[in-house]
């Protein structure tokens, strides 16, 4: 196993290309999504006692020139392995995969993944099944995964593609030359937050992470633009004084960064930040004051339908309308009787 991310990519043909077709033998960059590896992680834990590693098929999208892929998506399929032979349910597989396609059209599949840094002869047979013509990756290489789940150590994600090597045609199908290739777990600030909110329960006993306000998050966020605002400054006092070796790659991408930030004045900064917490605070009473609203009027109706009030407030309705209504019948009753009195 390599100890090191620099890796020598070797352009070798990938299977036995048929005749008017060339395989794609260009080096890949994978791009993994943190979902993907926690769906690992699940189907980690949740296998039997006696299985040492555990694999799935990988969905992702590929470059138009097949030379970055992005796996983001997986599921498990079931599998046998002793020391003499592996069995994989391949029927399972392709229903699986025939759905998630159906149910995803954008994503293809890209490959599998193993829970286990070991590459063995199993590795290779597998790895041709999924590399292959028909339901396999082909013209372009599959991408194999490995996440280390050994206890007590820390996750270690490789991605390798496959190359035949030189051997006869009856041992083709069980032997391969795996190269490891360079990948990135990419997340955006959304999965970033979510991740730093799993990751606090790290050192938690019993492994819970209470969800923190939307203050408290602009809180962490200043402090952490703060902190490295301050290992920045470090850094370059540190250059400056000749204390630390210079770097100017790192320098010109601090140029650019200073370069971004907008002129504007301090003044105008803070007045523009406290508008925007008045407006978020009118917004919050607003919404509290419509939940109230909704709340109380919620439990009057709840009252009114226990109580039975609805009924007996309207039956005193009709009974005080009638007897009115009959007192103004009498009152015109009697008028027009005394105008017959001095007509008389």
């Amino acid at each position: 196993m390599l100890e090191t991310d620099s890796f020598l990519h070797l352009a070798r043909p990938l299977g036995p290309a048929s005749i008017g077709s060339q395989p794609t033998t260009a080096p890949l960059n994978v791009i993994v999504q943190p979902q993907a590896i926690f769906a690992i992680l699940d189907h980690s834990l949740r296998r039997n006692a006696d299985q040492e590693r555990v694999i799935g098929t990988l969905l992702g999208v590929r470059s138009e020139d097949g030379q970055e892929v992005e796996i983001r998506n997986c599921f498990a399929v079931g599998h046998t392995e002793t020391q003499e032979q592996v069995e994989v349910d391949m029927d399972y597989q392709k229903q699986m995969l025939a759905l998630h396609l159906k149910a995803n059209p954008k994503e293809v599949l890209v490959g599998w993944y193993a829970t286990s840094a070991e590459l063995n002869t199993f590795s290779a047979l597998i790895q041709n099944f999924y590399g292959g013509q028909g339901d396999g990756t082909w013209p372009y290489p599959a991408v194999h995964l490995t996440i280390s789940t050994e206890a007590g150590k820390d996750i270690e994600a490789r991605t390798y593609i496959s190359a035949p090597v030189g051997v006869t045609a009856e041992r083709a199908a069980d032997s391969a030359a795996f190269i490891p290739v360079p990948h990135e777990i990419r997340y955006g600030e959304a999965e970033k937050s979510g991740l730093e909110l799993i990751s606090g329960a790290r050192d938690d006993p019993d492994r819970t992470a209470s969800v923190i306000t939307d203050i408290e998050s602009l809180e962490n966020a200043i402090e952490e633009v703060l902190n490295m605002l301050d290992r920045v400054s470090r850094y370059v006092e540190a250059v400056i004084d000749e204390e630390a070796p210079p770097s100017s790659a790192l320098g010109q991408f601090l140029l650019n960064t200073l370069a971004l930030a907008p002129k504007v004045d301090p003044e105008d900064i803070e007045r523009d930040f406290n508008n925007h917490i008045q407006d978020i605070l009118v917004i919050s009473y607003l919404a509290n004051t419509i939940r109230t609203q909704i709340d109380l009027s919620n439990r009057l109706a709840t009252a009114a339908l226990t109580l039975g009030a609805g009924d007996g407030l309207g039956g005193g309705l009709t009974n005080g309308a009638g007897s009115t209504e009959s007192g103004h019948r009498g009152g015109r009753g009697g008028g027009r009787g005394g105008r017959g009195d001095r007509n008389s």
